[in-house]
């Protein structure tokens, strides 16, 4: 088996996915690969009656900003670790967008967190990592932040 050059990490900034990137870093600098730690989000829209609204640009600017500065604060801990560290925004369904990026980096691995859900709150909210799971054509390794 080759080992992962390219660690994909999806991140919603829960606790498991806190736990899924720390992994993660610490995999990546015994095997010499690199991290990139990736959000993915929708932008809201309100639903009337007569019709869907979206939100403000300015609405639109400060939640990409917000998710950006959890991003920055998330990888700053890690800056003098051994470990090339590259994070980016995705603006799409956290299911689609964790697989589309994972091929357009190449990524020979997705490290990601869950949060064990199970019964009517996972039939209400979904998963994500159980969709990765199942449809990903690359290894993904799930971590549950009370299994570490």
């Amino acid at each position: 088996m080759i080992p992962p050059k390219t660690i994909l990490v999806p991140t919603d900034f829960s606790e498991p996915a806190r736990v899924a990137f720390d992994y993660a870093v610490q995999l990546a600098e015994k095997l010499g690969s690199s991290v990139h730690l990736v959000h993915a989000f929708e932008i809201p829209l309100v639903g009337f009656p007569d019709g869907v609204m979206t939100i403000s640009a300015e609405m639109a600017s400060r939640i990409i900003d917000a998710a950006q500065k959890a991003l920055d604060d998330l990888v700053q801990p890690y800056a003098s670790r051994k470990v090339e560290i590259h994070t980016s925004l995705e603006q799409a369904d956290p299911r689609d967008a964790v697989l589309a990026v994972a091929k357009r980096l190449g990524a020979d691995l997705i490290v990601m967190g869950t949060h064990g859900r199970r019964g009517i709150a996972r039939a209400l909210i979904g998963s994500v990592a159980e969709s990765v799971v199942r449809t990903s054509p690359l290894p993904v390794l799930t971590l549950r932040a009370n299994d570490t």
